[in-house]
């Protein structure tokens, strides 16, 4: 009587061409997205707006203030062990500036007086030579020891904060995953992370040793000769100002390439999740260039800071060997022209040795300048994923104000007691101010009045919502795409709160009920099934961990799901991966209709819950469903009328108001909408 209509992705993707013209040839949209009926009717995509950008590159572009020390902050519980990471990489430096000092001594004091005098005598030779090399085990061992220790600390750092980013994300609104690419928040994991985790390991360690480095060997060269130091200073004032020039423009484009790349991970998890609508579509060549054109912005990033980060260390080292001929050229000509070299002891000639540890040093001093801008393009890198990380951890997490708890309880002479072990009769737990309690019996009686809401301001999705469901009716919600049938269902669930008027769940107002509590008392079976990795199940005791391998057996049969896993290889011990890509979408459908029969909740919002199974296993899931919602309030949406039939009340929907209430048969002779989409005058596209 009425044409089947199509799949939802796909009433969702041409609604979006129909409003454009045509499939934007810019963009792509995840077909991860989800229906935007019920998300936002005015904007069929929120990518396509332009809002999901928006979010997703706030904050991405630069580094956020404080980003530093909160990082310090999580690697503060390891204090000892960078304490001891410090004073290694200070041995370390201070072994690497000595070398100088053993040179000026092994020339001065024993080579050259050796040469003047004729001598033979070696022993003086083989003390320094001796004490070298003990001077380079201990740096040896220093570097290994600092170098080991960061290791630890930073898989340990990366680790907490990942379970910390992990953790954090479950407790954000649901609002906040329609809003941002999935592919986005996955590269705070990875990319992001993996940054992060080489930076503390490797760039870190070696900033500070380099700093560690220029400080001793600036101490050394005092030492040595004060004439030279200045005139080292002059010559690194030039360098410094040379490689800030380069290190901007490279930090710059480090940030954007970490933003790139999190864009690039962004489409290609939509693409892959949507590779059935991108090939029904022929959209093959259209994502690959679009992907193209990212992953192009990707490259001219990456090699802009590649480039700039490159040339650091060859131009510092060319100066390097420029200052070494210069200071060759300088120190001989104060020993040639009997210039003091000045000390912090006084003054003396100029000597050979002096010139060559001198010569040394430089190296000691340019060189880690160098190291430091080097990894400066990695620190830069590392703190620009550690602030998109952070942009996460400080998304304000799901509000919950409410006090009222969901119990186990029983009658006892007409009153309600609470147990501790799971009963036929679930309450509602309400405390008083003076700290009593009160308990109301969970009926699921569920009443909306005068319920007004908008996903966005001055865009009203939902208007003067009345209505109200009884215990044990089935309440159906039909209409277009757009007239925010599961937008009701979002607000039974609260992943969305209203703005005006009252939602009453048996007499206590949904805002006072705490969110877990509320939604542990509704089974709710999505058009859009997910799966876990697992067995079959594990997965039909998602919802109820303690359930027993005869409680799922039992709600696969309630819905007629146990026949087809039993022909599976390993039956209910069958691994599921993923998203259980190896069954039918009516199979993968039944097993979520049998997790949510398991739960055995009071009240069952139905999405569309039978939409992906044939009208053959529809009739016999059905019967399973009748089952299942006996003596239950049940919110059904449903575009294939026949199931709907049998409804205690159908409500029909149009641009976020109720337009038309009541009974199959009373509808009919109405004559209204209703009629005109049963006997196939309209569409429910």
């Amino acid at each position: 009587m009425f044409r089947k209509p199509k799949d939802r992705r796909e009433r969702a993707l041409n609604s979006s061409a129909k409003s454009r013209g045509e499939m934007d040839e810019k963009r792509y949209i995840p077909s991860h997205s989800r229906d935007t009926s019920s998300l936002k009717p005015e904007d069929s995509s929120l990518q396509e707006s332009g809002e999901m950008d928006k979010n997703r590159d706030k904050g991405t572009r630069h580094i956020n203030p404080g980003t530093i020390k909160r990082l310090l902050s999580h690697m503060s519980a390891y204090k000892l062990r960078l304490i001891i990471v410090f004073l290694c990489i200070i041995l370390s430096a201070l072994t690497g500036a000595s070398t100088s000092l053993f040179l000026r001594m092994l020339i001065d004091d024993q080579v050259l007086p050796m040469i003047s005098q004729g001598s033979r005598d070696f022993s003086g030779i083989i003390r320094i030579v001796i004490t070298m090399a003990v001077v380079y085990g201990i740096g040896i061992v220093s570097i290994w020891g600092y170098n080991r220790i960061m290791v630890a600390v930073e898989q340990r750092t990366v680790r907490v904060i990942r379970d910390s980013l992990f953790a954090h994300i479950q407790t954000l609104p649901v609002r906040y995953f329609d809003t941002h690419a999935h592919g986005d928040v996955m590269s705070r994991f990875t990319s992001d992370a993996d940054t992060l985790r080489v930076a503390i390991s490797q760039s870190f360690p070696a900033m500070l040793s380099s700093l560690c480095s220029t400080v001793a060997a600036f101490g050394t060269m005092l030492f040595l000769s004060i004439n030279l130091t200045l005139f080292v200073m002059l010559f690194a004032a030039a360098l410094l100002m040379l490689v800030r020039v380069i290190v901007k423009r490279s930090s710059k484009y480090f940030v954007k390439q970490q933003a790139a790349m999190g864009d690039v991970n962004g489409f290609v998890e939509e693409v892959v999740n949507g590779q059935k609508v991108v090939k029904v579509f022929n959209r093959e060549e259209h994502v690959a260039e679009t992907f193209s054109e990212k992953t192009e912005e990707l490259f001219r990033n990456a090699s802009q800071a590649i480039k700039y980060g490159s040339i650091t260390m060859p131009v510092v080292i060319g100066m390097g060997f420029l200052l070494y001929v210069l200071l060759g050229i300088v120190g001989g000509v104060i020993g040639i022209l009997g210039i003091p070299n000045w000390r912090f002891s006084g003054s003396e000639a100029m000597t050979v040795g002096t010139i060559i540890s001198f010569v040394t040093l430089s190296r000691g001093f340019i060189n880690p300048i160098g190291q430091i801008s080097m990894q400066f393009n990695m620190v830069v890198q590392a703190l620009a994923g550690a602030s998109r990380i952070f942009e996460v951890m400080d998304e304000p997490s799901e509000y919950d104000e409410g006090v009222v708890t969901l119990v186990n309880a029983a009658l006892e002479n007409g009153a309600i007691v609470e147990c501790c072990d799971r009963t036929d009769v679930w309450a509602w737990k309400i405390p008083h101010e003076d700290g009593s309690h009160s308990y109301i019996e969970l009926k699921g009686d569920i009443r909306f009045n005068d319920v007004n809401f908008a996903y966005n301001p001055g865009k009203p999705v939902l208007r003067d919502i009345n209505l109200y469901a009884k215990p044990g009716q089935k309440i159906a919600l039909v209409g277009a795409t757009g007239a925010g049938k599961t937008t009701i269902t979002n607000l039974i669930n609260r992943f969305y709160d209203i703005e005006e008027g009252e939602i009453l769940y048996d007499s206590v107002d949904i805002k006072r009920i705490k969110k877990a509590d509320l939604r542990r008392s509704l089974g709710v079976v999505l058009q859009d099934v997910n799966l876990f990795t697992g067995t079959v199940m594990d997965n039909i005791r998602y919802g109820k961990p303690d359930a027993t391998d005869e409680e799922c057996i039992q709600a696969a049969e309630l819905v007629n799901a146990d026949s087809f896993i039993r022909m599976l290889p390993h039956g209910y011990e069958t691994m599921l991966e993923g998203d259980g890509s190896g069954l039918s979408q009516g199979q993968r459908q039944l097993i979520s209709i049998a997790r949510a029969a398991v739960l055995d909740p009071p009240v069952m919002i139905l999405d569309e819950a039978t939409s992906s199974i044939d009208t053959r296993t529809e009739s016999i899931v059905q019967q399973g469903m009748d089952a299942l919602m006996r003596g239950r309030t049940i919110f059904a949406i449903a575009h294939r009328l026949s199931t709907v039939r049998d409804a205690n009340v159908i409500m029909v929907m149009e641009n976020g108001r109720i337009i038309e209430r009541g009974t199959h048969e009373q509808l009919i002779e109405e004559g209204g909408q209703y009629y005109q989409l049963y006997i196939g005058a309209f569409e429910l596209e």
